[in-house]
């Protein structure tokens, strides 16, 4: 049995990991288990450019957090090696550094996640890693949003210059 400062130690890392899932949209778990130094550093680089929280997790510890934050199915997932990638800002940007990372490294699993309190699969987890990005979707928005009101006005532009062509025909037929 571990002795009451281990327990107490251990017992607020699991509290720290409860505020951490709570505290965040998303979250995603992947077993590192083979990549080099160089392309586990790479990983955390990009995590960090994306705001994304990436820590290594002891099973047990996540296990007991996974419960009292409510997402005890992901606890099927924990096996080997396991770090946590989440974020407090952006649903996507997890998933989508995660699932990049994994194409150019077969090495890095992406095990499961979970999306603003529920447990998600990894195919979900896909799915918004290939969404385009906020930019691009505004973009898109506000595209979609002016083609109309271009239409009307080149409608509108030549209809006036349609009139504008008769009057001065009218008048030069008048004089």
């Amino acid at each position: 049995m571990p002795n009451k400062e281990a327990l107490a130690s251990k017992k607020q890392m699991v509290s720290e990991f409860v505020e951490l899932l709570k505290g965040t949209k998303t979250g995603v778990l992947v077993d590192y288990r083979g990549l080099s130094v160089e392309e586990d550093t790479k990983l955390r680089k990009k995590l960090r450019e994306a705001n994304v929280t990436y820590s290594v997790v002891k099973n047990r510890l996540v296990k007991f957090a996974l419960e009292d934050a409510k997402l005890a199915e992901l606890e099927s997932v924990l096996h080997g090696p396991t770090a946590l990638a989440t974020s407090a800002d952006d649903v996507i940007a997890p998933a989508k550094v995660l699932y990049d990372f994994a194409k150019e490294n077969e090495l890095l699993e992406i095990k499961g996640g979970f999306m603003e309190g529920k447990v998600v699969d990894i195919a979900t987890i896909k799915q918004l890693a290939t969404l385009p990005s906020k930019e691009v979707l505004i973009a898109k928005l506000l595209g979609s949003l002016q083609s109309p009101m271009y239409g009307l006005a080149n409608v509108l532009s030549a209809n006036i210059s349609g009139l504008a062509r008769a009057l001065n025909a009218a008048a030069q037929k008048a004089s």
